[in-house]
């Protein structure tokens, strides 16, 4: 075994009942539990295109979504239920569930606003291809940050809006200002932006990549989580986060204890890419924290070309995860955290996946 990282959601005790149901273009569903076909190595799994998983899932357990790579960083798609281990609290826990099926995306798609010239051409030309990685299934919500956070125009299902959308975000040199009240006062709103609404409006201005010489990326993350956190848990939630991790803490509202939190409350995960000369700057360590804490991944972009593949990988990534689940046992149900463990009993893996739970939090 590599690396063993740990991971997130719900709580309770008692029964597990699991109602899956898939519908692939072209193919007949796999039975419940049986892992997909294998893609050679190298090989990208093609997005699906099928009608979306269906889950119905008590809300006294806790459901673990677990990804695994092998040495290469290829997913590892052929484990059965028998090769995994659960713990919480380092108290090995009984999988009530087990399942590989594909399930559908809910996507904050949050770009960094405040980049470097160079850096900020090569993110605005590769944000086309990220429409490449979803099928139509996946619902999509473009934002932006740098000191503020600036929402875009609600998920979207539809591809030719999210390109449209996507297609807007352009190079400028106009500075960022602090958003706008909402239309309507009455409306759900998140500093200050509508928190409704399920395509792109025609009259919306343009987005531009340009800002403020300092950020909240702390806040914007906390922002995307609510943005996320009452899509349905028959969908696997990420924050698809491109930036080059530059923060400033005295900008933020909210700290990273308290952002981390929130995804762990609603099962979200953060997926980065990180831009520029992250890779070997410590700024990148936010980008890299979230990830880990969350059991999402963090990639390294440093042209257009390879972001553009980068997003394919994000997305595939974040599909095709096994999905855990078990009830709470032999712990201490009046401690607030708990952390899980997953364990694989093959050798010279790496295991991504949260690092704990939180009790009380509300199912989602």
């Amino acid at each position: 075994m590599k690396s063993l990282r740990k991971s997130s959601l719900l709580t309770g005790v008692l029964l597990f009942a699991v109602a899956v149901s898939l519908t692939k273009l072209g193919a007949q569903a796999p039975e419940q539990g049986s892992p997909p076909a294998a893609a050679p190595q190298g090989q990208q799994t093609a997005p699906q295109q099928g009608a979306p998983t269906r889950i119905t899932i008590p809300v006294n357990v806790v459901v673990v979504p677990v990804t695994v790579k092998d040495g290469s960083g290829h997913l590892v798609p052929d484990l059965r239920r028998d090769e995994f281990r659960i713990f919480e609290d380092n108290v090995e826990q009984k999988i009530s569930f087990f399942s590989v099926e594909v399930y559908p995306l809910s996507m904050v798609v949050l770009i960094d606003n405040d980049l470097k010239s160079k850096d900020e051409k090569q993110v605005a030309d590769s944000l086309r291809a990220i429409v490449a990685g979803l099928s139509l299934n996946d619902e999509t919500f473009v934002c932006r940050f740098d000191q503020f956070f600036h929402q875009g125009q609600g998920f979207i299902t539809d591809q030719d809006k999210l390109l449209t959308e996507l297609k807007r975000t352009q190079l400028d040199s106009q500075p960022s200002v602090a958003p706008s009240s909402p239309a309507f006062s009455n409306a759900p709103s998140i500093n200050g932006h509508s928190a409704e609404g399920d395509a792109p409006s025609v009259g919306a201005a343009t987005m531009n990549i340009k800002g403020q010489p300092t950020k909240a990326l702390d806040d914007a993350v906390y922002n995307a989580a609510q943005l996320l956190k009452d899509r349905g848990r028959d969908r696997r939630k990420i924050i698809f986060l491109i930036s080059d991790g530059v923060n400033g803490p005295k900008f933020n509202t909210y700290n990273y204890s308290t952002t981390l939190k929130e995804l762990l409350r609603y099962n979200i995960a953060v997926y980065a890419v990180g831009v520029g000369n992250a890779y070997f700057d410590r700024k990148f360590e936010r980008l890299s924290k979230y990830a880990h804490d969350t059991g999402g991944d963090v990639f390294y972009g440093v042209k257009s070309r390879a972001m553009e593949e980068l997003y394919s990988r994000v997305t595939e990534q974040a599909r095709n995860e096994y999905t855990l689940a078990y009830a709470p046992a032999g712990t201490d149900r009046g401690a607030e955290y708990h952390s899980i463990e997953v364990r694989v009993k093959r050798d010279g893996l790496t295991i991504l996946t949260r690092e704990g739970y939180y009790a009380g939090a509300t199912p989602r």
